[in-house]
């Protein structure tokens, strides 16, 4: 007699059971040319993921990015080696971004202002300073906030 659990793995897809393997598995069914056997849905959905986990990944390090560089620029009595590590850090990880896919230049010209406006949220929140103190447009543009000479007066 088979017990629930097994009785319930066995209705689960492999996809939904242990994604790892399921992965293994659909890049082996894809190098030995087996189309028919592919879970076409799933490898659809995790194809289209893997944009929008790049894309979520640019908004994170932008975000941080400008977060520091206000930071940096409107509390200078605090300026640290580890605030300019950080830009240092970000710029960087948003330059190899570009580097695997190009066209994330144009989604970040598209979210730059987006990413602004959350940046300088975040940086009233961790510097305490109110908000109106840091402006509603970016003093940085696009170029300077990925210049790696850079930092704000």
């Amino acid at each position: 007699m088979e017990s629930a659990q097994t009785i319930a793995s066995s209705t689960l897809s492999l996809y939904d059971r242990d994604f790892c393997l399921w992965a293994e598995e659909t890049a082996k069914l894809l190098r030995e040319g087996k189309l028919a056997e592919i879970d076409l849905e799933h490898l659809i959905e995790e194809v289209e993921d893997m944009s929008g986990s790049q894309k979520r990944a640019l908004l994170s390090n932008l975000r941080v990015l400008l977060m520091h560089l206000l930071k940096y620029k409107y509390q200078p009595e605090k300026r640290s080696g580890s605030w300019r590590y950080t830009i240092r850090e970000h710029r960087q990880r948003l330059i190899e971004a570009f580097e695997d896919s190009p066209s994330l230049r144009n989604y970040f010209a598209e979210v730059f202002d987006k990413c602004y406006q959350t940046a300088r949220k975040e940086a009233a929140d961790e510097t305490e300073l109110p908000l109106n103190i840091f402006p509603s447009e970016s003093p940085f543009t696009p170029e300077q906030t990925l210049d790696e000479d850079f930092l704000p007066e």
